[in-house]
């Protein structure tokens, strides 16, 4: 069951209705839309047209659970709309990061002493991220006034948080400044859902041993990086010193596969200059045409 919402009328899904369920909460690359300093974009003045940091949030509505994956500099409102949405408060049962990119951690500094003062909440990261959080301020701060309890992952290896949900992290190829890049893969009683909003190169992977067309194969729907759309995108950049699949090179990718897999891929994590923004664009046709999809952030998925 998929049913598509306004982010800001976010209703409540009965739990008889539904065990487990995904939220898309966000769908912009780590600067949001519209970006700091581009003074031109008309999200500045239609309100209509801003998108929050990429984030999903999952609901376990028989345990009264609920995950958000990423700590965004949109968390506010994020988790507001995820304990509206799961009829709770307080922080969330637990966070997964994926690394340490600004649009995906630095939302943590709401769980600590200045604002929410939260009471060790999960935060589940592959080993290296837990290192640099453990070992850096001003994130070691929430680790020893227990606002956060780290709980490293071994990628690939499934972590349970009920018998109806687990979570596997794999180990993505990605800018590793900080500490190494996770996707994440979302299993619930009946779909599985992957989550890879950042990596370098499909190509990459597959040279690590994981190939993306066996994970669309394997998986119900799969939510990846699409922070740009083609190469034409940013004038006066060499885009190729910019890694990223393009999103016209992952629907190249799979175009000869069958509609069925090929409307498993929703892309997430778009720039504000990628026209796939704009539901009237000409590249959000063509995503549409040549049977792909595209994340919008109210995107509601019942595991």
């Amino acid at each position: 069951m998929i049913e598509l919402m306004a982010a800001a009328a976010l209703q409540t899904m009965p739990a008889e209705d539904c065990a487990v369920e995904l939220v898309v909460l966000g769908v912009s690359q780590d600067g949001g839309t519209p970006q700091v300093n581009v003074q031109n974009d008309p999200a500045w003045a239609d309100r209509s047209l801003r998108r929050r940091v990429v984030s999903l949030g999952v609901i376990d509505h028989v345990a009264g659970t609920r995950y958000l994956f990423e700590a965004t500099p949109d968390f506010r409102e994020q988790q507001h709309d995820l304990n509206a949405l799961a009829g709770m408060s307080g922080a969330p049962d637990g966070i997964f990061l994926t690394h340490a990119h600004i649009g995906h951690y630095t939302g943590l500094m709401f769980l600590g002493f200045e604002s929410m003062s939260a009471d060790r909440a999960p935060v589940y990261t592959l080993p290296l991220m837990a290192d640099f959080l453990s070992s850096n301020g001003p994130w070691d701060q929430l680790v020893n006034y227990r606002n956060i309890e780290l709980r490293p992952m071994t990628a690939d290896d499934p972590v349970s948080l009920s018998e109806r949900l687990s979570v596997t992290a794999y180990d993505v190829p990605h800018r590793r400044e900080y500490a190494e890049t996770a996707g994440f893969r979302i299993a619930g009683p009946e779909l599985s859902v992957i989550f890879i909003p950042d990596i370098d190169s499909w190509e990459e992977w597959a040279a690590q041993g994981t190939r993306i067309e066996e994970i669309v194969m394997a998986n119900d729907i799969v939510y990846v990086d699409a922070s740009f759309f083609d190469n034409d995108e940013l004038p006066g950049r060499d885009m190729s010193a910019i890694p990223h699949p393009r999103t016209t090179e992952t629907m190249d990718l799979f175009q000869d596969y069958p509609g069925e897999i090929r409307q498993r891929i929703r892309f997430i994590h778009y720039n504000h200059t990628n026209p796939i923004r704009y539901e009237d664009s000409g590249e959000t046709r063509e995503v549409f045409e040549r049977g792909f999809r595209i994340a919008r952030e109210g995107e509601r998925i019942c595991l």
